[in-house]
């Protein structure tokens, strides 16, 4: 099946937050780098408010739909608090994400099979808004055919176990059935966590693939580079890895 030419690069900007936030004041800003992230090629800003805020803060969730052109994706848990700051703002989109207060960073998929009761209202509320709804998931049927059940346009696969394989061959293959899966229900397939330079190519080459998200190794690599020219590279690298799966008969 044949997707999306263009593969859209969302940028996660949180963790230009964390570092501001380790010393206090305002810098860096999130939403300067939301600029520069604009101007080197991205298609989207993505920024995870968290229960404990602990890199992201509501005013920057306002700030950045008033002041930045790009779409907002907001990434959210599913809770009444949640819900009501992305009412109140209207991002773009809103994707729902597992959230823990102990963990480092998202460490797995959301269980949308076993919580479909409890996430239709949240999904209904936030689609009455306007807002684009899309789900972190696992790339596993029974998840992609419970995200169908419930409507939502978009699911994101978790591309972290991918990311962190030795041999990442057959999570690459989990992510490329699930995908296409998902393409043949009728979702939008974005895909993210943990992917760099180095691993990237094989992800975007995904056909059914529409959007990857990825922030950590940028706001990483930013640090040697800067950030426009992490993210233009990365931006050259998906495009190239599109470019050559387009050009396979």
């Amino acid at each position: 099946m044949s997707g999306p030419r263009h593969l859209r690069l969302g940028v996660n900007i949180d963790h230009v937050a964390t570092i501001r936030n380790a010393r206090g004041g305002d810098h860096p800003c999130p939403i300067r780098a939301a600029h520069v992230a604009a101007a080197a090629g991205a298609d989207g800003i993505t920024a995870h408010l968290r229960e404990d805020r602990r890199h992201m803060t509501d005013a920057d969730i306002a700030r950045l739909v008033a002041e930045v052109a790009l779409p907002l994706n907001l990434e959210m848990a599913a809770t009444p608090e949640m819900l009501a700051i992305a009412l109140a703002n209207r991002p773009h989109a809103a994707c729902i994400v597992p959230e823990r207060r102990a963990e480092r960073t998202t460490e797995g998929g959301l269980d949308v099979a076993g919580q479909e009761a409890s996430l239709r209202p949240f999904v209904a509320r936030l689609g009455e808004a306007g807002i684009r709804v899309s789900l972190f998931i696992a790339p596993e049927a029974r998840q992609v055919e419970a995200a169908a059940r419930l409507g939502v346009p978009v699911i994101e696969l978790h591309t972290g176990p991918y990311a962190h394989a030795a041999e990442p061959g057959v999570e690459l293959a989990r992510l490329e059935e699930a995908a296409r899966l998902a393409a043949a229900a009728g979702l939008e397939v974005h895909a993210g966590h943990g992917l760099s330079y180095a691993n990237v190519g094989p992800v975007a080459a995904i056909p059914e693939l529409a959007e990857l998200n990825i922030g950590h190794f940028l706001i990483g690599e930013a640090v040697f580079c800067g950030l426009a020219e992490a993210v233009s590279g990365m931006r050259a690298r998906m495009d190239a890895a599109r470019r050559s799966a387009n050009a396979r008969p």
